[in-house]
Formats: structure tokens, sequence, C-alpha cells
């Protein structure tokens, strides 16, 4: 669940794998984007009609398999991959939509370092990517339905 206001993020929280059949997971995700999300300001009431609201089914992550990081940066797909990187107890994803901000790979990846809690620069041999698309909805989408 992405939360924006005026272009602006939020709230963003969301969980990578399912939990709870997929409307409660939903629900769930909204409210910790409105009150949890430790980057943002708590929302309220008078916040909502200005709110974008996004919600992205992951598909099942898939493992990727790379030589070094040139290697995996030329995997990359922009604009599609989703990215969820793990090294030890580090670990962190990126959305595909996260791409409309960060177009280049390197940077791409540079930046899910940094939220995974690395410096830009770490590269291990033992560091594990997973890719993932999404299906993705906003409230627009849904309201404007017949």
């Amino acid at each position: 669940m992405t939360l924006h206001k005026f272009g602006r993020l939020r709230g963003c929280i969301g969980s990578l794998e399912p939990r709870f059949p997929l409307v409660r997971d939903v629900a769930k995700n909204a409210y910790g984007a409105i009150f949890y999300d430790p980057r943002c300001p708590h929302l309220d009431v008078a916040d909502l009609p200005d709110l974008d609201i996004h919600i992205s089914i992951l598909g099942r992550p898939e493992p990727m398999h790379f030589r070094d990081e040139a290697d995996l940066v030329a995997q990359l797909r922009p604009g599609v991959d989703g990215l969820i990187l793990e090294e030890d107890f580090a670990r962190g994803t990126f959305l595909p939509a996260v791409w409309e901000s960060l177009p280049e790979p390197r940077a791409f990846l540079a930046n899910l370092k940094i939220k995974a809690g690395l410096p830009p620069s770490y590269w291990s041999p033992t560091l594990r990517v997973r890719r993932y698309t999404t299906e993705s909805f906003a409230a627009a989408d849904v309201a404007d339905e017949p």
C-alpha cells in the first residue's frame, strides 16, 4: 500500500509474502501506511480527499543469479522489476514503481542498498537478490468502475 499526497510519499507499508487473505492484507497495510511508516507523519481524516492510494500485488519473487554487480545491473528491467535485496540481517525492497524516480539501474540498486541499511557501494558475493513484478491498482481505477 502506497499513499501520496500532492505527489509526495505519505506512507508505504506492505508484506513480501501473503499472511492473510488479500482483502485483510490490504486493510492491514493501509492502516500501517497511515499510522506506522516511520518516514512519514501520521495522516488524519482531513488528508483523505488529497490522497492518491496505490495497491500493488506482488508476484512470486524469483532469485537472480549473477557473477558481480555489473552482471546484476545488466539483468535489471527498468520499470518492470521490483527487487528484494538481502544480506545477513539487512533487507530492503523497491516496487517497480520506484523506477519512475530512479530510472537508472545503478542508482536504483544503490538506493535499494541504502534502504536495506547498507552503503551504496556495498558488494559481497553472498548478496541475494530476488525480482518480482506487480499488478497495481489506484483508488481512482476502482472508483471509476461502473
